[in-house]
């Protein structure tokens, strides 16, 4: 937590600390209503101009309905996270339409690349964002714009048919997850495929899959695999590899926002609106 007090503080950012950074219920920090209670006192909190989740992990679905956004919805301050945080990005575009980052968390700033973390400043301060990317065997050439969302494929699925779920229809949606069985993505991609979700999409970036299990009987499918094999009945591009996800060099996305995603057989370029 130091290090990344001392450099948001570099950024010229006041870092206030909620009740939960140094809180432990079991394996959460604090119990549900004490996270609740902190988000809440962030987001009525009008001097407060960005809230940062510390860690991802697992516990915001436990508590989310417990947290009244009608403040939020009054003024809007950016919500940074990833992975678990998943489900606050998603409730946040869902009922106020509202930008969130996907990007860094103070856990992993030691450990972070300096370009995620450059990605992060730049969100945060209203600076250009945009990447380019070398080409991937996978990718699915073409051009497509519209709303960036998405973030961990576990917490989309558990959001599913929720008061924090999407509507895919015309956006860019990008997914990540970590420690997954192959067996499990394609089932969770299929589930999204057969809601409908993936059908009208207007493009798809895939940042990391990480530390990916199988079976002792092989799955006999790469992510790239599976993934393609669902959405070769679509139109839209395809990226693989985008730098986001549970990896040091996971560059800030901001969710809820236009993004211009182009894929062609030298490079991809993903620009922010």
């Amino acid at each position: 937590m130091t290090d990344a007090i001392a450099l948001l503080q570099s950024w010229g950012l006041e870092v206030v600390l909620g009740e939960t950074v140094d809180a432990s219920y079991h394996q959460f920090a604090g119990d549900d209503e004490l996270r609740a209670k902190d988000l809440q006192r962030f987001i009525d909190d009008d001097s407060i101009k960005a809230i940062i989740a510390a860690r991802g992990g697992y516990g915001t679905i436990r508590m989310i309905d417990k947290v009244d956004f009608s403040r939020f919805a009054q003024n809007p301050k950016w919500l940074i996270g990833f992975s678990d945080i998943t489900i606050l990005h998603a409730h946040l575009f869902a009922n106020y339409g509202a930008q969130t980052i996907h990007g860094q968390m103070p856990i992993n700033i030691p450990d972070a690349s300096s370009r995620s973390l450059d990605t992060l400043r730049k969100a945060l301060f209203g600076e250009q964002l945009s990447y380019q990317l070398p080409p991937h065997a996978s990718n699915r050439a073409g051009e497509g714009a519209g709303i960036l969302i998405g973030g961990n494929l576990s917490l989309l699925i558990a959001i599913s048919g929720s008061a924090s779920d999407i509507d895919y229809s015309g956006k860019i949606l990008f997914i990540e997850d970590v420690g997954e069985y192959l067996y499990s993505i394609d089932r969770m991609l299929r589930c999204l495929d057969r809601a409908g979700k993936l059908k009208n999409l207007a493009g798809l970036i895939v940042g990391g899959f990480t530390d990916i299990k199988d079976n002792d009987i092989p799955f006999g499918q790469t992510v790239p695999d599976i993934i393609m094999d669902i959405v070769q009945g679509y139109n839209y591009p395809v990226c693989f590899d985008f730098p986001a996800g549970h990896i040091p060099d996971n560059c800030s996305l901001i969710l809820g926002r236009q993004v211009a995603l182009n894929v062609h057989d030298q490079q991809v370029n993903v620009q922010f609106v």
